[in-house]
């Protein structure tokens, strides 16, 4: 019996090869997400699409140690160190977030060597939008 003829869509017979490693980032979007219990840093290219990302519990931060300073000097350290070894020199800083880490953050992508164009800070602030729970009584 001869053998069947595989097809040219076919997913088993071209190598599948890693994306993460093909692509080569020169400029890219670093958006830190600072809350008082967790601090998130992702990294983006122009477009938008995740290239890297950590957060304070990826890096072994349980409960309230997440918010820390050291924490966030953590978290941010792993986001960038992946890509930078994929070509990224040049970034923009997106802060986000009232928590105890955006210093940090900050400090150590200033350290890790990349070019910052500009930081700028995209908390949300409300202008007298949503009414605010009723006063406890106790």
């Amino acid at each position: 019996m001869a053998k069947p003829i595989p097809k040219l869509g076919s997913r088993r017979n071209r190598r599948i090869s890693s994306r993460k490693s093909a692509r080569k980032i020169p400029k890219g979007i670093i958006h830190v997400q600072a809350s008082f219990n967790n601090t998130i840093v992702t990294v983006t290219d122009v477009r938008g699409r995740v290239v890297s990302w950590a957060s304070a519990g990826t890096c072994g931060f349980k409960g309230k140690k997440g918010g820390t300073p050291f924490a966030a000097q953590t978290v941010a350290g792993n986001a960038i160190h992946r890509v930078v070894e994929q070509g990224m020199q040049r970034a923009e800083v997106m802060i986000k977030g009232p928590g105890l880490g955006r210093d940090a953050a900050l400090r150590a992508i200033r350290r890790s060597g990349i070019l910052l164009s500009f930081v700028r800070d995209v908390t949300p602030m409300p202008h007298n939008g949503c009414r605010p729970p009723k006063k406890r009584r106790v």
